[in-house]
């Protein structure tokens, strides 16, 4: 088995305890789906090198029924041939799409709007959805959270890119010839995904990827 296959099983334990511990009325049951919770722990902490104790913090605040989180990440082209990106800090400066967790109370395009305004300083109005991908399909990084991804077209309308922010080192447009030798934030965007966006830049009309 690969640590995809355990990251699979890992995830699905952790669901099932949890909505175990949501529901469960019997004491026993509750140590059982505790000890269940337990054992999906140790795997990502095999998986992922997380300390223990960092993930059972992380896990014990998620109550009821476990659904996917979600990324949303802004598009922004210039041209057919450049995109927007970001250096994240908390990846080693590594390059990506802006964008991050879903907010309650945000549409997803309000969400890649925020982000883009957080990360860039550009203000802009998300145009369409490009593709929703389930993130265990694309080869990103072991992490313990069953993720899926969005992928928003957004267009410029104001504001000034900022050359760093809070969360992000260097901000540029960077040219599609450029992505191959720059040291990508896979856990938040692939070669692949970026390549795929830049399709929709010279056809904008392809329709919406979903897994």
């Amino acid at each position: 088995m690969t640590n995809l296959d355990w990251l699979g099983i890992a995830q699905q334990l952790q669901a099932i305890a949890q909505t175990g511990l949501t529901y469960s009325q019997n004491v026993y049951d509750t140590e059982r789906y505790e000890q269940l919770r337990a054992v999906s722990v140790d795997i990502l902490h095999r998986l992922t090198d997380e300390p223990v104790d960092k993930l059972t913090r992380l896990f014990a605040t998620e109550t009821g029924y476990q659904t996917p989180k979600v990324d949303v990440r802004a598009v922004v082209f210039r041209g057919t041939e450049e995109v927007l990106m970001v250096q994240e800090k908390v990846d080693g400066n590594r390059w990506t799409l802006p964008g991050g967790w879903a907010d309650i109370g945000l549409t997803p395009k309000e969400v890649a709007v925020k982000e883009a305004r957080e990360e860039t300083g550009l203000a802009v109005e998300a145009v369409r959805l490009l593709a929703l991908f389930d993130k265990k399909l694309h080869g990103h990084p072991v992490e313990p959270w069953y993720v899926y991804k969005c992928f928003i077209l957004c267009r410029v309308v104001g504001g000034a890119i900022q050359s760093h922010t809070l969360e992000t080192g260097e901000v540029r447009w960077v040219h599609e010839s450029e992505i191959p030798a720059l040291p990508l934030s896979e856990a938040r965007a692939t070669a692949a995904q970026l390549a795929a966006m830049f399709r929709f830049a010279r056809q904008p009309e392809l329709p919406t990827l979903c897994d």
